[in-house]
């Protein structure tokens, strides 16, 4: 399932020694809880549109306990090894891959408040986010131990503070638990075909391919950014759907258009990483075609995206629907125009912090539009 994408990358920095580097973590409401690692570096200046790197942010002993527990940037050193575990499987990425599950169960019009559903769907809220997702996690940070070990030498891997045994036998556990869970999913919802077991193994698959070679989708920023859209929108609403209803050609279809708005919100973690996506040889958006082309092909990918779901639902006959999607796109725009589109660099947790919630509430309005 989504949870089960995301994955890690294998970078050789061996003649990128003069480069100051820092891991970036790519969290965002809709996609993979990829993780993709590269440069960063400061908000370009306007008049000039030059950017130079930034030093690394310092962590360790001054951290932060809570940011350790959810696996994000600024954590607190760590020696008790279940603490150190859940910080590799990085908690806070898990919640956009159970929203999709929320959607893909309302998309399929079956669900009931009944304590069996109820419980199926918790149980693949945990195969999504915990298992699958920690899995994801935890196998990118073990691909990226190198580079964290140049850019952030504290972290639990490079610092020594759990073997790499310990992470490998953690990467299978997850793997393994999460495709249990889906077996039995399918067993509980009564399926002559394995759907949600499936799903969740190609989601583990596309998790590995984003990151390892030879393939590595992350080092093209079109199929690279789709990937983590889809993997945040479509694979956990698909196992939702198929877990309750029947998961049909025209719903994949709508899903995967909506994937394309998570590649939007994929490049808006771009920007801040121009000179290092360059450097590391990644053809992210913004260094193929240039910052100020990349905003725009950002939010067209976006704003395109979810007027044409709209549209689709006004077709379908359901112009409420459509007119709430509507409703829920204008204020994003507003956003863009006061945020992004001035400053992608300094403004981009604000533009997403402000923005995405009503494209996530849109993704709701769309799942109970089809469910009727």
């Amino acid at each position: 399932m989504a949870s089960v994408l995301n994955s890690a990358l294998s970078l050789n920095l061996s003649n990128f020694k003069s480069k100051r580097v820092r891991t970036h973590s790519l969290v965002s409401p809709l996609s993979l809880p990829l993780t993709r690692r590269r440069v960063t570096i400061r908000a370009a200046d306007t008049d000039t549109n030059e950017v130079k790197p930034q030093a690394p942010v310092s962590g360790g002993a001054g951290g932060s306990s809570f940011n350790q527990l959810l696996g994000i940037k600024g954590a607190a050193q760590e020696t008790n090894k279940w603490k150190i575990r859940l910080q590799l499987t990085k908690p806070v990425t898990w919640p956009p891959l159970v929203w999709g599950v929320v959607c893909g169960a309302a998309a399929s019009g079956n669900f009931n408040w009944t304590l069996e559903d109820v419980a199926k769907s918790i149980v693949c809220m945990l195969m999504s986010g915990p298992f699958l997702t920690g899995y994801t996690q935890t196998i990118n940070d073990y691909y990226d131990r190198e580079i964290d070990a140049i850019n952030e030498p504290y972290r639990p891997i490079p610092s020594g503070a759990i073997s790499e045994n310990e992470v490998i036998t953690q990467i299978w556990v997850l793997l393994l638990g999460g495709l249990g869970l889906a077996g039995l999913l399918d067993v509980w919802a009564g399926h002559d075909f394995p759907v949600v077991f499936y799903l969740a193994l190609g989601g583990s698959l596309l998790s590995y391919i984003y990151s390892a070679p030879p393939l590595k989708l992350k080092q093209n920023g079109w199929i690279g950014n789709f990937a983590l859209g889809a993997s945040y929108i479509s694979l956990p609403w698909w196992a939702g759907q198929a877990l309750f209803g029947t998961l049909t050609p025209d719903i994949i279809v709508l899903t995967l258009l909506y994937s394309i708005a998570g590649l939007g919100i994929a490049i808006v973690n771009d920007f801040k990483s121009i000179e290092g996506d360059r450097a590391l040889g990644l053809q992210s958006l913004p260094v193929a075609f240039g910052a100020e082309t990349a905003k725009w092909i950002c939010v067209g990918a976006i704003d395109i995206t979810q007027l044409s779901v709209a549209g689709y639902l006004l077709g379908d006959g359901k112009p409420y629907y459509a007119l709430a999607l509507v409703g829920l796109i204008i204020p994003q725009i507003v956003f863009q125009f006061q945020y992004f589109l001035k400053d992608p660099v300094k403004y981009d947790v604000k533009y997403q912090a402000s923005a995405q919630p009503f494209l996530v509430l849109g993704l709701l309005v769309t799942a109970l539009a089809t469910s009727h």
